[in-house]
């Protein structure tokens, strides 16, 4: 449809392929959901109900949907099942519209503020580092100049890869020995930024169990020391999600967005798994946006979350 042409068709099949798994799983399971039926009865919606649940969709977010069905199904008195994966697109892409959707403009939108500095926060093992360095690509890509820093000062590893993805983007990156204060290294980070004209800071912190407090500490100290530098920085507070973990994924979201002011949302790992459905129960449940999703190994494979091409594609044959 003309109303998404700025979704190039590079990125419309890249998305089509990452979503994959997912999509084979729930219209396998949607056909035995409604098999030997011709109408949506309470059978049809109480199947309906399991398959989307099974999908990682989260309880919640699949009992608005089942919700909005039955109200329809009423309304309509008579509802075919061959309708039903038209119905549940239409519910899904309404239930998401009430929410944020990523801005159509991608990495080429206006940023807020100059430097423009991103927090990335989340537990090891989600694709934190690699996501660091697709979003320095992206921007990078644009035109912008793109400045890391590694306050991971934990794991050594985590030092390591930041450097690796650093030269292979070809951005600088503020770095200190292994076990320095990360508030430090952001401190160096923003004021070497600001020196030198940078125009998107993306901050790497450590990725230890999301229940640990004095994690959350060390998190609002680095925030403290970033507003010394830029008074209202980090601008953007990104939590990384691994897709591929499903409920455990929602755990960690209601972690971080109860101990700190995570303000978007990157899920990972998608194109390895069958529980894509987790994007869109996180995005409904919590009121913090779905910024990008990972979908595959390329750089070019972190895309922004636009919600109707995510359920066109999610519903497309």
């Amino acid at each position: 449809m003309a109303k998404f042409s700025f979704f190039s068709k590079e990125k419309k099949e890249d998305l089509d392929k990452g979503l994959e798994k997912t999509k084979e799983s729930v219209f396998k399971k949607l056909s035995r959901a409604v098999v030997g039926k011709s109408r949506v009865d309470d059978e049809v919606l109480d199947n309906l109900e399991e398959v989307l649940v099974s999908s990682d969709v989260g309880v919640d977010t699949t009992l608005r949907i089942i919700d909005r069905i039955e109200k329809r199904a009423a309304k309509d008195k008579y509802l075919n099942t061959e309708e039903l994966n038209i119905i549940l697109k239409e519910e899904i892409a309404s239930l998401l519209s009430e929410n944020y959707s990523g801005d159509v403009n991608g990495f080429e939108a206006p940023l807020a503020a100059k430097p423009y500095v991103i927090m990335v926060v989340g537990v090891n093992g989600v694709g934190k580092t690699t996501t660091i360095g697709k979003l320095a690509y992206h921007y990078k890509k644009t035109g912008r100049k793109v400045l890391l820093g590694a306050a991971d000062t934990f794991r050594a590893a985590a030092v390591e890869q930041l450097t690796i993805w650093s030269e292979r983007v070809g951005v600088p990156i503020v770095k200190q020995q292994m076990g320095s204060d990360p508030a430090s290294v952001a401190y160096d980070t923003l004021a070497s930024a600001k020196a030198g004209d940078v125009d998107v800071v993306i901050v790497d912190t450590a990725g230890r169990l999301h229940n640990k407090i004095n994690l959350m500490n060390e998190l609002s100290k680095i925030k403290r020391v970033m507003e010394k530098v830029i008074p209202d920085a980090p601008h953007e507070v990104l939590l990384i999600l691994d897709g591929s973990t499903g409920q455990n994924a929602y755990e960690q979201a209601k972690q971080f967005t109860a101990a700190t002011q995570v303000n978007a949302l990157a899920i990972t790992k998608l194109d390895g798994t069958a529980k894509g459905g987790v994007v869109i129960g996180i995005s409904d449940q919590f009121k913090v946006p779905v910024k990008y999703i990972g979908i595959g190994e390329k750089m070019e494979d972190l895309q922004v979350f636009i919600k109707e091409e995510f359920v066109d594609s999610l519903f497309s044959e």
